[in-house]
């Protein structure tokens, strides 16, 4: 996901990294003991190689806009983009289909078959637990640099869910961009309890954060990203949505100021429903 820029790529990624660690912390809100970690992270990790066959059986419509924004957050430019998005070997593919809500031309769907076939084939390669593009960071080191806290129940949706904030260690020693980056995030995560999903989270960094490598950028304090979910068809969860805002120095020069909004929709299981002409919708639209 997160296709419009290559920021919200990279710090969206990192932001993801945490709904693993939701997934881990749910299992410690009762009154038992904190089990084995590493006993915990098969037994998820088993779960989720489980929800990743479904998925695959899955396909749906992302629609990204990027607004760029002056210093007053008045909209200076709004660009949109609009994918297929399907699942291979676990890794999300998103296949561009229209810019700006206009059909993209031959040359460009000729580019693009070409580039989607390239990930295709690299997705085919790239093991389940490894991220296809973008950072990464395992589980038991995430749980080493950020602090869980504050854990409660809530109703989110009408449905029972477990609640928690986290913070990322300023004390944790670290290295590479993904740990960098986990330890400036605060946020609270909601899980529901029955199916051991991540419905909501919402994360922001406290602190600015030098990105360097292929984007040589300064996220500031206070940029801000929310991601929600739902159930489709009854059997696995999907994305529905997710929206943030951004503030970057790019270059140590230039300013930027974005906002982005994704809706996912029209979620269809091809290997039945593209048979059957059945489609389900759940979650945001258009």
């Amino acid at each position: 996901m997160y296709g419009c820029n290559p920021l919200f790529r990279f710090v969206a990624g990192i932001a993801c990294v945490v709904l693993v660690q939701g997934a881990l912390c749910q299992q410690t809100a009762g009154q038992a003991p904190l089990p084995d970690i590493r006993g915990l992270m098969r037994e998820v990790q088993e779960h989720q190689k489980k929800l990743d066959q479904v998925r695959e059986n899955y396909t749906y419509t992302s629609y990204q806009v990027v607004q760029d924004l002056d210093g007053n957050g008045q909209v200076k430019k709004t660009e949109s983009t609009e994918y297929e998005d399907f699942f291979v070997n676990g890794h999300v593919i998103e296949r561009k289909v229209k810019q700006n809500d206009q059909p993209l031309d031959e040359s460009a769907q000729r580019k693009e078959t070409e580039r989607v076939t390239k990930l295709v084939e690299k997705a085919d390669k790239t093991p389940r637990d490894k991220p296809l593009e973008g950072p990464s960071i395992s589980v038991s080191r995430l749980l080493e640099i950020m602090d869980v806290r504050n854990e409660r129940r809530e109703l989110y949706r009408g449905d029972p869910t477990i609640v928690f904030d986290f913070v990322g260690r300023k004390d944790a020693k670290t290295h590479g961009f993904a740990e960098d980056a986990s330890k400036k995030l605060q946020g609270t995560i909601w899980i529901n309890e029955a199916d051991r999903q991540v419905a909501h989270l919402e994360v922001s960094f406290i602190e600015n954060f030098r990105m360097v490598g292929g984007i040589l950028a300064t996220v500031q304090k206070g940029s801000n990203f929310r991601f929600e979910q739902a159930k489709v068809n009854g059997e696995i969860w999907l994305p529905t949505g997710a929206e943030g805002t951004m503030q970057a120095r790019v270059l140590l020069l230039k300013s930027l100021r974005q906002r982005f909004r994704e809706r996912d929709y029209d979620y269809k299981r091809f290997r039945v429903d593209a048979e059957q002409g059945k489609e389900t919708k759940v979650g945001g639209k258009k």
